[in-house]
Order: structure tokens, then C-alpha cells, then sequence
């Protein structure tokens, strides 16, 4: 893969066969086609989860159909197909099924309020019984490949060896990279640190089924849940009343950054790391208000393995999900 993904816009080098990039969110699915001609007939649907336990993969393969036609690409000439996803993964037979706490409402129950009681999610295996070469990687895998090549986690154009990126989005998610390996563990699932425990508040109940980890307190999801009975029934409107100086709005935003702050520390301490980049929809389109929130919870604690160590934006700012699943392929 060549620098010409960003420089000429997000193609691939000339006579390359198409591929199909597949970021899996547990609010949307993102499906499109790229070629040298670039990136084409981009298709988003809201996450499927209702009905079989199939019914996500084969909402996948049908908007890969419907964006090879938005793109004049025959389906059947698709090279390969990169699927970046929201897990935890379980490997059945070896191949990747989700047991992703914002799709499968098997994990927390009815009091999750998820339409389907699924334990986990099919994914693999039906994509391979169409497609010949599919690849899925968890989509904070996928984002830290994408950043460590193209975004900031790379510097000159070399990656760095120690670092990790962090979703702030429905979910918490992450992606690791030590001595310049990147970390996968027994199935893929090196890096939820968004499931690691840090409070006992009975009202962070996550869809995974722990109460009082870092997703039930902080994701976007969690704001909801949490703060609707204080008048801010959403992340949006939570940051909205903040910046209008609301004092009960500003004292709720920095017991988040308090959370997410020292998450972010851990994995400093425990990785040695030189950079996190950070994404996700919430921390974006809050990054100005948030970002000196996060370094002040971490800066200062223990400067041997704090110092030296940043934390940025991430470079792909919005597409980091797009860039994700296109790195897994291309």
C-alpha cells in the first residue's frame, strides 16, 4: 500500500481489484467499495439487531451488493473484505462471531433494553460463504493500524512502536501496539479496556453485563442512560448545556474525563507507551473541550511513565473507522 491512500484521495494504486471495507459500530454499519478509482458508493445503516443471530452479517453482504452497484463493480470481482468490528469476538470453528455488548442482548439481559436475546452475533462464517478472502479484526485493531500508517500514530511516515489508539464512541474500545507488535491475544481481543472495573455505581450497567466498568460509566450509550433523568437525555445535550455554563453539566463532563483520564493511565503504566491518538463520535466532536481534560487527569501521576507520553487526536479524525477496515485489506 502506497501514501497515495490520503494524497490522492483514499484509492488504491492503479489496476488494483477492488475491496470491500466494512467498519461494524454498535450504532451503525458502514459499508464501501474502494479501487484505484477511490473510495465509492459509500451505504450506512443503523446496526441490525433484530431477528436471527445472522441477521447482521447478512445485512453486511447485502449492502456490499448494494455498494458494488452504486459503484459499477460486479460483487463477484471484490478481492477482498475487510470487516473492522466492535467486539468482543468468540471464535467458533475459528472463525470470528461477536459477543458485542451493544448488539447482543443475550450478555445483560431485557434490563439492557436490546430488541434480541442473541448470546452472539454470526459474522464470519456467513461472509465466507460468499466472499473468498474476508479479514476481521476488531475495530480498535483496525483503527490503530489505519492511524499507525496514515493518521498520528506514525511519525515521517514510520510507525511508532508503542501506542495505542482509543474509541470514545457508543462504546469503549482500543487497540494496542508494543515493541511495534500489535496485540491481539487468544481471540483477537487484546484491548477492552473499556470492560476493565473502576467504580461500583449501580446505575453503569453495561451491555456486557458488568456494572461499573469503564463503557457502563462513559460511552455514549452510558451518558444516556445515566444522565436522562437529570435533563440531559444524550451526550449531545449534556456537552450542549456545558458550554452554556451549566455547572451540574460541567461537574458531570469531568467525572467522565475523570474515568476515562485514568483508564488512559493505566495503559500508559502497563504498556510504556509514547502516544494514544483518540477518536470515536463522542471525544470528536468534543475533542477541544475534552482533550485538556484528559491530559490533566494523567499528567503529573508518576512522571517515569507518564512523561514523554501523548495524547493527541486522532489524524483520520472522522474516517479513522473508514481507514480502519480499508488497512485490514489493502
Amino acid at each position: 500500500m502506497t501514501s497515495n491512500v490520503l494524497t490522492e484521495g483514499f484509492r488504491l494504486p492503479a489496476a488494483s481489484k477492488p475491496v470491500a471495507c466494512v467498519d461494524i459500530g454498535g450504532t451503525k454499519v458502514a459499508v464501501n467499495i474502494v479501487d484505484a478509482q477511490g473510495s465509492r458508493g459509500k451505504l450506512t445503516e443503523p446496526t441490525a439487531t433484530r431477528g436471527q443471530n445472522d441477521a447482521l452479517a447478512q445485512q453486511i453482504i447485502r449492502l456490499i451488493g448494494q455498494s458494488c452497484a452504486l459503484a459499477g463493480v460486479q460483487t463477484a470481482d471484490i478481492a477482498r473484505v475487510g470487516v473492522s468490528s466492535c467486539g468482543p469476538f468468540v471464535l467458533n470453528q475459528g472463525l470470528v462471531e461477536l459477543a458485542a455488548p451493544n448488539i447482543c442482548g443475550g450478555l445483560a439481559g431485557k434490563a439492557r433494553g436490546l430488541p434480541n436475546d442473541w448470546p452472539t452475533a454470526l459474522l464470519e462464517a456467513p461472509l465466507r460463504a460468499v466472499f473468498a478472502q474476508v479479514r476481521v479484526e476488531n475495530d480498535g485493531i483496525g483503527a490503530l493500524e489505519a492511524e499507525r500508517r496514515w493518521g498520528a500514530l506514525q511519525t515521517d511516515g514510520v510507525p511508532l512502536a508503542n501506542c495505542a489508539y482509543v474509541t470514545w464512541s457508543t462504546g469503549i474500545g482500543t487497540g494496542l501496539c508494543v515493541d511495534g507488535h500489535v496485540l491481539r491475544g487468544k481471540n483477537g481481543n487484546a484491548g477492552h479496556a473499556g470492560h476493565l472495573f473502576v467504580s461500583d455505581n449501580n446505575d453503569a450497567l453495561c451491555g456486557c453485563g458488568n456494572v461499573g466498568d469503564v463503557e457502563g460509566l462513559v460511552a455514549g450509550n452510558a451518558i444516556a442512560r445515566r444522565f436522562q433523568a437529570l435533563g440531559y437525555p444524550d451526550a449531545a445535550a449534556l456537552f450542549k448545556a456545558a458550554y452554556a455554563g451549566d455547572a451540574k453539566a460541567i461537574g458531570l463532563i469531568d467525572d467522565l474525563c475523570l474515568v476515562m483520564g485514568r483508564m488512559l493511565y493505566n495503559l500508559i503504566a502497563t504498556l510504556d507507551l509514547q502516544r494514544i491518538s483518540i477518536g470515536g463520535s463522542v471525544y470528536w466532536h468534543h475533542r477541544d473541550y475534552l482533550l485538556p481534560r484528559l491530559r490533566a487527569v494523567v499528567q503529573g501521576k508518576l512522571p517515569a511513565l507518564t512523561n514523554g507520553c501523548e495524547l493527541v487526536s486522532a489524524g483520520l479524525g472522522e474516517r479513522v473507522g473508514d481507514f480502519g477496515a480499508l488497512a485490514l485489506v489493502a
